[in-house]
């Protein structure tokens, strides 16, 4: 392993999402990832598909590709959590690592002896992540927490969907990917603080206060106004016009973020009245009247295409992008040029093509990727690291 972390030990007890999130990102930037899973059956996402790897026969494996998204770069032992040999293995292994993350229900370690007093007692360095749904403390910290109901729950999803239609949750699960995320900050934040105290500390990270957090100018506005923000679909609640459009052979999203912006954009699409208009001048003016001003707008976008209105707001520094399908970026020049996706060796595939870290640093280069390990794929390797002989966990 290479990177900035390396030399760095993590030990995982999490799954699913945000929690393999943090500590893939570790993995990453070169820290050695020791990840516990559950006997015969592993994280839960292993079983999170179709879609499933295909091995180099063709044949569909037990590996899901919601998985291999975010185990990359670890090392994986089977443990049975419930048991005192369990215990042992992974308290032998928190003495000589640096960082515990874990994502059990609040008070599920405790009866294991696995919980921050216990682990700190034994290894006072180690940095001790604990995420939960809601938290270690307050009246809902008995429950679990899911991406979606904290979307629904922290207010996001009352925010994402048109404006006329029923509430929306994202795309992509990020109360768990930002959740992820801030561990992994929080974490480097301790590290540096151990280095003045010599004592590690308990991170208690929530996904439903990240996603609250995570509300930002909206929340704010809440809190200014005591007015609900509302659903605005693809626009921009503050800036008119920020949203998608449809033009002549698909969609086009058109972040104008200035006054000069909008002046340089009506020049380019022939508009040139409009950014005279009393109504439109100022962005506070068009926010007032965008019912007004967007339909002329799309009137004029939809004579051209994504390219030839790209071509133009390029030359003239007017921020827009075409709302791309995952095989155009895939596939796109830009993507290929910053190294976003790596191939590498899979026990089960000779080939197989991962999304790669987005961070370059340009003196602690990141180390190629590792393929996610297969269940219990270290265990022994593992086990004989920390001395335990003939004891097998499997």
């Amino acid at each position: 392993m290479t990177g900035p972390l390396k030399g760095l030990r993590v030990l995982d007890l999490s799954r699913v999402l945000a929690g393999p999130w943090a500590t893939q990102f570790f993995a990453d930037l070169g820290a050695d990832v020791i990840k516990v899973e559950r006997p015969d059956q592993g994280d839960d996402t292993r079983r999170w598909g179709p879609p499933w790897l295909t091995d180099d026969q063709g044949r569909e494996t037990d590996e899901s590709a919601y998985y291999l998204s975010c185990n990359r770069g670890k090392r994986s032992i089977t443990l049975d959590l419930s048991t005192a040999e369990g215990q042992a293995v992974v308290k032998c292994i928190a003495m000589k690592s640096d960082v515990l993350i874990e994502n059990f229900k609040v008070g599920s370690l405790q009866h294991y002896g696995l919980d921050f007093d216990h682990i700190h007692a034994i290894n006072p360095r180690l940095i001790y992540c604990s995420i939960t749904g809601f938290g270690q403390t307050g009246p809902n910290a008995h429950r679990a927490g899911y991406d979606a109901m904290i979307q629904g729950e922290a207010g996001l999803m009352g925010l994402t969907g048109e404006l006329d239609g029923p509430p929306m949750k994202t795309g992509v699960a990020v109360a768990d990917l930002s959740t992820g995320m801030y561990a992994a900050a929080s974490v480097l934040a301790a590290i540096y603080a151990r280095q003045q105290s010599g004592l590690g500390q308990h991170i208690d990270i929530a996904l439903h206060d990240v996603q609250l957090a995570g509300l930002a100018y909206h929340a704010q506005s809440q809190l200014m106004t005591g007015r609900n923000p509302g659903r605005h679909g693809n626009a921009h609640p503050n800036i008119v016009p920020y949203q998608a459009f449809a033009v002549a052979n698909g969609h086009l999203m058109l972040a104008i973020g200035n006054d000069n912006q909008f002046r340089k954009f009506c020049e380019v699409a022939g508009l040139q009245a409009l950014a005279e208009d009393t109504r439109f001048k100022h962005n506070a003016d068009r926010v007032s009247h965008r019912n007004e001003l967007l339909p002329l707008l799309e009137q004029t976008l939809r004579q051209r295409t994504i390219d030839e209105w790209q071509t133009a707001f390029d030359a003239a520094g007017i921020p827009c992008g075409p709302v791309n399908t995952l095989d155009q970026v895939m596939g796109s020049v830009q993507v290929v040029s910053r190294g976003m996706t790596k191939t590498v060796s899979h026990p089960r595939r000779h080939a197989l093509q991962l999304l790669a870290n987005p961070i370059k640093f340009s003196s602690t280069p990141l180390s190629a990727p590792v393929a996610p390990p297969l269940l219990g794929q270290h265990s022994e390797e593992i086990l004989a690291e920390f001395w335990f002989g003939e004891t097998r966990q499997q």
